[in-house]
């Protein structure tokens, strides 16, 4: 198969000409010609994530974060990126990313995580003029105090921590969500009437929030990570035959002391 194959069936429901201007996502290493019979699935392209592709036999990776990124004015086995490159192409595998295309769908990261909380009557937070755009906005299906609602965000996500700005003495019922680095949204949160907006790499001022109005920070992975079934689904789908798995060697970056 044909790794063009591959990457038309996710910009089917993620188009790449939806990607913000400063992204970079597509093909990273190789290109839409190159031969592939097997797929690993990862969040980011690290040197474990290829030396498993490489020992499994997958010849092609599909990563939510493009392994380039900033820019690199170097490419050396000293620093993560530069060794995971090496990598790729010592071992002869295509690297594919899909990054803020699929931030921005229906279905996409927020969707998927709004989902996994159990949010009803979803809809996107930010949306443009065709109809995409960032986060997504929703209520429970039974109000909760504050603190079992971080109790419930605690458990979904798996984290070790969350952390948060005052707790509100009010019930949550409308949840506004968006997986990844989400600050720029927290004022459109607060004018759609959310309870609480879930996101990711808060800083400090973000949490001096209006009354009624709470933030939680959950983290970037475990906001995250739940995409990676979301695109394991998508290529199920469209190749029932074809190998596709997640990779074991999917890890947090971040840890919990």
């Amino acid at each position: 198969m044909k790794a063009g194959e591959i990457a038309s069936a996710i910009e089917k429901c993620a188009p790449l000409g939806i990607q913000m201007e400063w992204d970079n996502s597509g093909f990273i290493i190789g290109d839409a010609e190159s031969e592939v019979s097997s797929v690993l699935l990862g969040l980011d392209c690290t040197p474990a994530l290829v030396q498993e592709a490489a020992d499994t036999g997958a010849d092609m990776i599909v990563t939510h974060h493009p392994l380039i990124f900033r820019g690199v004015k170097k490419i050396s086995e000293a620093d993560p990126v530069g060794k995971a490159v090496i990598m790729a192409i010592r071992k002869g595998i295509v690297v594919y990313a899909c990054h803020t295309n699929m931030d921005m769908v229906r279905d996409g990261v927020s969707w998927t995580a709004a989902s996994r909380l159990g949010l009803v009557d979803l809809r996107i937070l930010d949306r443009d003029a065709d109809g995409n755009g960032l986060g997504v906005i929703g209520r429970l299906p039974e109000p909760v105090s504050a603190a079992d609602f971080l109790r419930h965000l605690k458990k979904t996500f798996g984290t070790g921590s969350i952390r948060h700005s005052r707790l509100v003495d009010i019930p949550v019922s409308v949840v506004a969500l968006c997986g990844g680095s989400g600050s720029s949204l927290i004022g459109k949160a607060v004018s759609e009437g959310a309870d609480i907006y879930v996101t990711a790499d808060l800083s400090y001022h973000d949490f001096i929030c209006p009354d009624g109005f709470m933030l939680a920070d959950v983290g970037h992975f475990e906001s995250e990570s739940g995409i990676m079934e979301t695109i394991y689904g998508i290529l199920r789908k469209n190749f029932p035959n074809f190998a596709v798995r997640i990779g074991q060697m999917n890890n947090n970056p971040v840890y919990y002391f």
